[in-house]
């Protein structure tokens, strides 16, 4: 069992009962799924995108565990030379053991190698219980080889929980481990 799940169940569980007052075990909040997404707009030229994507796909792969599905255009826009059907992204939805072990790594390896890093904002909830966040370089995973990327390009992770209390997802989150950021004291106590 992944040691994140394990403390989930063994301490975070129990302990969000308690607080939230909740009578019974499962209606405390959880995590439900794990969605990461990259956009993949340039180069314009056709042919020059599907290498990207390829490329892409095969990072993913790599950081998540999973193969990706490669999103499309729905239509066609001009004024960004993109013809319906041309791949945009690539994303991937984790669920079960995979999820657990792609936010064991980000909490614990990953999120710490970000440059110049004070934590997660803790306002990125949607008003759902969900967590959103956002990684300006692909990079920061170590299972990424610098000189096999042809561009450094962000991604989106997003956290999808059982509860609609973004208070309770957010409790649950720092309980597991996420680093949030710090709130700053003024210096004159204010």
């Amino acid at each position: 069992m992944n040691r994140l799940k394990e403390k989930y169940q063994q301490t975070v569980r129990p302990a969000l009962q308690t607080e939230f007052n909740h009578d019974n075990p499962l209606a405390a909040a959880r995590i439900t799924k794990v969605t990461v997404n990259m956009g993949v707009t340039r180069p314009v030229e056709a042919s020059e995108r599907e290498k990207v994507v390829e490329n892409v796909v095969k990072q993913f792969a790599v950081i998540t565990g999973q193969h990706p599905q490669v999103t499309k255009a729905k239509k066609a826009v001009a004024d960004f030379k993109l013809h319906q059907g041309d791949p945009l992204g690539v994303m991937v939805t984790l669920r079960g053991e995979k999820m657990w072990e792609f936010l064991d790594k980000l909490v614990s390896i990953t999120l710490p190698r970000v440059k110049d890093f004070r934590g997660i904002s803790k306002q990125a909830f949607d008003g759902q219980g969900n967590y959103s966040l956002g990684l300006e370089e692909q990079i920061v995973f170590p299972e990424i080889d610098y000189d096999q990327i042809e561009s450094v390009r962000g991604l989106q992770v997003n956290i999808g929980t059982s509860t609609k209390s973004d208070q309770e997802a957010l409790r649950m989150l720092e309980l597991l481990g996420f680093p949030f950021e710090k709130e700053e004291i003024n210096q004159e106590g204010k």
